[in-house]
């Protein structure tokens, strides 16, 4: 859960998807988070937004959602649920956005018009490259002699959602690893990933420690509202 978590004392950063909703955001405007966790994507922009609104279907994360934006002294609203079984319920906003939420969509052509019918503006999505799972796959092939596959990735995203009739554009960007994660979650995380008992503990320990420590390759996704 931390992963998901904006600290009290966080600055907001500028990376690509903040640049780019902040640039099509009015002065007070309204943005929608969906899939918001805690806030990460949404407090970056308080500084011009005058309303947030975060759609998640954690109860837990959409009160540090709320936390998050009473720390920040700006207007706030919650709703809980799935989307976008609850479009109906989630209201229109200046700029919606969703942060590394796309690879666990079912339809993304169905997710994409979804947002975009809530999206006064534009569209900003955020997402790793590839499959944030496709790091193991170095490690099922070496416990259990798996190839697994690369995809999907963030251009077969794009590929979808023009398909589906909207010009998104793509620009990728790098950043350090969000946080540090104790070694022993990693081993743990890894273990429970690859089904594998705790007998092995050792042996994935070793592997993660040589492992180098690589920036998080990721790309943003938008379109602006025809």
């Amino acid at each position: 859960m931390e992963l998901f978590v904006v600290p009290p004392d966080a600055a907001p950063t500028v990376s690509p998807p903040t640049r780019l909703a902040l640039e099509a955001l009015p002065a007070g405007g309204s943005v929608l988070d969906i899939g918001c966790g805690g806030g990460r994507g949404a407090m970056a922009l308080v500084e011009r937004a005058g309303l947030v609104i975060g759609v998640d279907h954690q109860q837990e994360m959409l009160k540090k959602f709320a936390e998050a934006a009473i720390e920040r002294n700006v207007e706030h609203q919650e709703i809980f649920g799935d989307w976008p079984a609850n479009v109906d319920e989630v209201p229109i906003a200046d700029v919606a956005i969703a942060y590394h939420v796309i690879y666990n969509v079912s339809d993304l052509a169905i997710f994409a018009a979804a947002i975009d019918s809530h999206a006064r503006k534009r569209v900003v999505l955020e997402a790793p490259m590839r499959h944030p799972l496709a790091n193991l796959n170095a490690l099922w092939e070496h416990f259990w002699s798996l190839k697994r596959p690369e995809g999907p990735s963030a251009e077969d995203a794009v590929t979808v959602i023009r398909d589906a009739g909207y010009e998104a554009e793509i620009e990728y960007f790098s950043e350090p690893p969000r946080q540090i994660v104790p070694l022993d979650k990693q081993v743990e995380f890894t273990r429970i990933r690859l089904c594998l008992p705790e007998t092995r503990d050792a042996e994935i320990r070793e592997i993660l420690i040589n492992q180098s420590e690589e920036q998080r390759q990721l790309a943003a996704i938008w379109w602006d509202k025809k």
